[in-house]
């Protein structure tokens, strides 16, 4: 049997096992382990528990569960409420005020927690009776909000870019850094089209008799602006080099849970529990993914499939750009079955051999990777943000919040396309903070 067709066979069979409802790092798991035993016997799953714990064997992945706890104890607060309420009274006259209102705090809620459905629920639960109750259509509420969550893998401290990096191999340093013009173009191509499609059907004029004075609009900060004080701290160590990831992280999480004790007053043991608690459970499920994942991905090795794959796309005589068009739309056709996590684990060691051998800069290529796990995020049969604002918003049909989710996937499309026209966007920031790469 052929290196390629047992690389069909192990996609067919991880697809199924995975659609069986499996969580994810089993599946990865039971596939690894069934196919080292049937094409090496015993032999070959003898080393099993040493692969596993070698994935994990890692001081970088001390990061993850300390942005998932820093991401846990801010969305245990009413910080999502009152960042969107500071933007809100800050912003109030700008056409459709409301709707970019929820964008921006989408976008740096969604720094401070790393979860898309955190930032959903958070800023949807406030953001859509409020747009609702002052006139906005049901399609661009919703919408604006599903697609706003997802800026939160893009935007640093991204945990999908710490897990990219360590199965890329790459600078998480840079990551981050190559996130942040990224993660600031498509916010403001979220806001640019909310504003437009507000102006074309006159909601300019919704927010026109709301005021605020100074005094409404500054008494918000005093509870804002430490949480963002915190992520400019995490990044400020992190890229001045005082600090490694896993330790700028550390910093963030013990520096916001003192926040909401202090701010918003999170000091039963019950609520503290509770904190330790999400943060724990979210932190095993993403590492038993990563140390499966490196399982599989030695699985392929072992049985060639990722060399003859390289091979194989390597001798296709086709422009490096065709290339990764299919590369993209086989990304998004995975994404909107797949969790990101699970797809950049699975798929990176297979597609990076392939795109440096193209030319590709493996670090922009993580940007434009991370852009296309946000589209799978707002995207059919699985688009996990449209089912969580169903959830908040039940009156809501799902095809309407599909509706106004579309727009917003087009912008991540176009986002993309100037990614690739342009990759200083994504590179231009590493190179200048960091230096280029030797």
């Amino acid at each position: 049997m052929s290196p390629l067709s047992i690389g069909l066979l192990v996609g067919g069979v991880t697809v199924v096992l995975l659609f069986s409802g499996m969580p994810v790092a089993f599946g990865l798991g039971v596939a690894a382990v069934g196919f080292l035993y049937a094409f090496n016997g015993v032999d070959g799953i003898g080393f099993l528990a040493e692969k596993l714990f070698q994935g994990l064997d890692d001081f970088t992945l001390v990061s993850i569960p300390m942005f998932v706890l820093m991401g846990a104890a801010i969305a245990s607060s009413r910080a999502g409420s009152d960042l969107y309420e500071a933007l809100a009274r800050w912003l109030h006259r700008v056409p459709g005020s409301l709707v970019v209102s929820n964008i921006g705090a989408c976008a740096l809620f969604a720094a401070l927690t790393g979860s898309s459905p955190a930032t959903c629920a958070a800023i949807g639960k406030m953001g859509i009776p409020e747009m609702k109750k002052r006139g906005y259509r049901d399609d661009l509420a919703t919408g604006a909000i599903a697609a706003g969550g997802t800026l939160g893998i893009l935007i640093p401290p991204s945990i999908t870019m710490i897990l990219y990096g360590i199965a890329s191999e790459t600078s998480i340093g840079r990551l981050f850094l190559a996130g942040v013009l990224p993660g600031l173009m498509l916010t403001g191509l979220f806001i640019l089209w909310a504003l437009v499609l507000s102006w074309a059907r006159g909601d300019r004029l919704i927010d026109a008799d709301v005021r605020y004075d100074w005094r409404q609009r500054l008494e918000m900060l005093p509870r804002v602006l430490p949480f963002l004080a915190v992520i400019a701290g995490v990044v400020y160590a992190l890229y001045g080099g005082l600090a490694t990831p896993s330790e700028s992280a550390g910093v963030g999480a013990f520096l916001c849970l003192v926040l909401v004790v202090v701010i918003y007053r999170v000091i039963k043991p019950a609520e503290i529990w509770a904190i330790f608690r999400e943060a724990t459970r979210e932190s095993v499920m993403i590492l038993m993914i990563i140390a499966t994942s490196i399982l599989f991905g030695y699985m392929l090795s072992d049985l060639r499939v990722t060399q003859s794959l390289a091979e194989w796309i390597g001798g296709l005589d086709i422009n490096r750009w065709t290339l990764l068009f299919y590369i993209n739309v086989f990304l998004l056709v995975a994404g909107c079955f797949l969790p990101p996590a699970a797809v950049i684990l699975m798929t990176t060691p297979i597609l990076l051999p392939i795109l440096l051998k193209a030319g590709f800069d493996p670090i922009w290529f993580g940007v434009v990777l991370t852009v296309n796990m946000e589209l799978g995020l707002i995207t059919p049969p699985v688009g996990l943000n449209l089912y969580v604002i169903n959830g908040i918003a039940p009156s809501v049909a799902l095809p309407t919040i599909l509706k106004g989710a579309l727009p917003f996937m087009g912008c991540m499309v176009l986002a993309i396309v100037l990614l690739c026209a342009f990759p200083g966007i994504a590179t231009w920031l590493p190179d200048a903070l960091m230096g280029k790469p030797s």
